[in-house]
């Protein structure tokens, strides 16, 4: 079995901090030094400053600077503070002194738990030279201490005296950070961690070209070309194999290495210590060290607050391909189990967050349709273009952020022209408790309030609206409570990505009107304030029950006042929605209509509105002089002539 590693990857670190920490007297300076000059100090400080080792150190000239401390009492805080700034802890015990290991389990690693230390942890015997032979075996030692404390990286002892194994000491934490285990495997299970499996399948996927489920022996050559540069030998491929299928039946098949044998492959050579292999294999296929695709790989998106993205229709036809790849019972809808497949070579199920959980419509069984399929990712476009883009990724997409994406035009323009072209609208629903912001959403997805789980935080609902004129528009409705009313408006740009704002009460209710009416009012004066200005409707809810007069009334005479459409009534319960998510599309696609005028806007118009009066006046009385004059002018030379 030879999978050849490659140098490594720093995934971003630029340097090494190693923090050496341990009990007074088990040899911490002597080890730095030791390092450092290679050879054993004749005199050594209790504590010395930082440590630079030689650049070529290591083959792969990683800076690294070691920072010895103290263990006594007055130098806690410094101490702490080094552990939390160190990318590995080296953590030491005396070989010739017992106690100083058992307080590696009664002290140390306690406190580093408080700490809630992230480094990995070297543990380093010192002083092996003086060792006594009852003592036992470095692993029967370490054997119960690594199983209580899973962070311990790697175990291993040393000699400063006689220059035994200190080169290793710091090779092994400088491998800690650049390969570690953790995020890899289970020291526990024995097994690959969930994310490292899917990070693998992903791979595998993409290296088995003819999708047959199975490594050929062309294939995995060229896999192992593309990670290590190398080609595998023939004998090399055989023996590859023959380990495996020793070992598990199911890794090889008639095609080759399945995707099982491939996974179990990777278990052996983590668990041969070759983690180098692994981690070169995820990081030439872009993860870092959460196994997610490196920040550099997910271009930077430039766009104006008022500006959103969109699906384009060539990811549109990527997506229906995986939806009907994925819907293996061809009832076309994707149940739980086949989203969940679907995201299986991601990180994890990106909709598992209570935003997308129901967000979209379902049918009768619970399967999500093509349309519910789309606007999940529509949604997901839209607020989070970022991960949208990743999960394309992970899911196998091949085109680029170009391909995938198109910028809407900026709102304010949409505006100046009075039109847009956009294909998604995003509204926002205000309006107090229990005026019916949820019932209004849930009856966006077809379904009944008492349908729809509790949700705590923001609620989203998205779906396809089919207008008069047979086109079709995605709507996403965000439900804004009314305690979140004001964190939101704080922000400048709150309203920067919203088309058209709801604003909803209970039409038999005139508090809940009065409070509405106090949310338009934010909401356009806001709006005025910022340059984000939004048409605004009011729904008017549980229009089936008893109505209040003084509510009807006074909403209509704001409506007219603001400039803006009455009341819309509605009723959720008999579903009698009065054509709303086609009138809430409407107001969108006009964005120059429909905006409520506040009281500071009216007086300014009304002041421009006077000024412009009063420059028409003396523009006419400067014109009617500038004629008299002329008048005069012409009388004078005419008299003058006479004369």
């Amino acid at each position: 079995m030879a999978l050849a590693a490659a140098p490594a990857n720093l995934v971003g670190k630029q340097s090494l901090r190693v923090v050496v920490i341990g009990d007074p007297g088990t040899g911490k300076s002597s080890l730095v030094v030791s390092a450092a000059t290679e050879r054993f100090p004749g005199d050594v400080p209790r504590v010395l400053p930082p440590t630079r080792l030689p650049v070529d150190y290591f083959a792969d000239r990683i800076p690294i600077t070691i920072v010895d401390t103290s263990s006594s009492p007055e130098q806690r805080s410094k101490l702490i503070a080094e552990c939390q700034s160190a990318d590995v802890v080296v953590l030491t015990y005396a070989c010739d002194q017992p106690a100083t290991l058992e307080r590696l389990s009664s002290f140390w690693f306690p406190e580093l738990r408080r700490l809630q230390l992230e480094a990995p942890v070297i543990v380093v015997g010192c002083k092996l030279d003086l060792r006594g032979e009852e003592q036992g075996t470095l692993d029967a030692v370490m054997a119960p201490i690594m199983v209580a404390f899973r962070e311990i990286e790697t175990c291993i002892e040393c000699s400063a005296l006689r220059q035994i194994l200190v080169y290793e000491v710091f090779y092994y934490a400088q491998k800690a950070v650049l390969y570690p285990t953790a995020p890899l495997f289970d020291q526990e299970a024995q097994m690959l961690k969930l994310r490292c499996m899917r990070a693998l399948k992903r791979i595998f996927i993409l290296c088995d070209h003819d999708r047959d489920g199975a490594f050929s022996d062309v294939e995995l050559n060229d896999f192992q070309v593309i990670c290590f540069n190398a080609p595998l030998q023939p004998n090399e491929i055989i023996g590859v194999k023959r380990t495996i299928q020793e070992k598990l039946t199911e890794g090889v098949n008639e095609n080759g290495l399945t995707l099982t044998g491939f996974l179990f492959l990777h278990t052996l050579i983590i668990g041969n210590g070759k983690l180098e292999t692994t981690w070169t294999v995820l990081r030439k296929f872009g993860y870092d060290n959460e196994l997610k695709l490196r920040d550099d790989l997910i271009p930077a998106i430039k766009r104006a607050p008022d500006q959103t993205l969109e699906l384009t229709s060539q990811v549109i036809d990527f997506l229906r391909g995986i939806f009907n790849m994925f819907d293996t019972d061809n009832d076309g809808a994707l149940q739980s189990a086949e989203i969940n497949d679907l995201f299986s070579t991601a990180p994890e199920n990106p909709w598992s967050s209570h935003l997308y959980e129901n967000c979209a419509e379902n049918n009768v069984l619970g399967g999500l349709s093509f349309e519910g399929f789309i606007s999940k990712w529509t949604l997901m476009t839209l607020i989070h273009p970022s991960n949208s883009f990743a999960n394309l990724i992970y899911v196998g997409y091949p085109g680029d952020f170009d391909s995938a994406f198109t910028t809407t035009r900026k709102r304010r323009v949409d505006r100046k022209k009075k039109q847009t072209q956009r294909n998604v609208f995003q509204c926002y629903v205000f309006g107090p408790r229990h005026a019916g912001k949820t019932a209004l959403l849930q009856s966006f997805l077809k379904r009944q309030p008492s349908d729809a789980p509790p949700v705590n935080g923001e609620q989203f609902a998205a779906n396809t609206v089919e207008l008069p004129d047979g086109t079709r528009k995605t709507l996403v409705m965000r439900e804004i409570s009314e305690g979140d009313v004001g964190p939101l408006l704080s922000d400048k740009e709150s309203l920067a990505p919203c088309d058209v704002a709801v604003i909803v009460y209970d039409s038999g209710d005139e508090v809940s009107w009065q409070r509405a009416r106090e949310l338009l009012v934010q909401v356009a004066t806001r709006g005025k304030n910022t340059g984000y200005e939004v048409p605004c409707l009011i729904v008017a809810a549980k229009d089936d029950l008893d109505q209040s007069p003084l509510a009807l009334q006074d909403s209509t005479r704001v409506s007219h006042d603001m400039g803006i459409e009455t009341p819309i009534p509605i009723s959720v319960r008999l579903r009698d929605l009065n054509n709303i998510f086609c009138r809430i599309v409407h107001a969108a696609q006009q964005p120059h209509l429909s905006i409520p005028e506040t009281e500071a806007g009216k007086t300014h118009r009304q002041y421009r509105q006077l000024l412009n009066r009063s420059l028409t006046v003396v523009s006419v009385g400067a014109a009617v002089a500038v004629v008299g004059v002329a008048a005069y002018r012409v009388y004078a030379a005419r008299k003058n002539a006479s004369s």
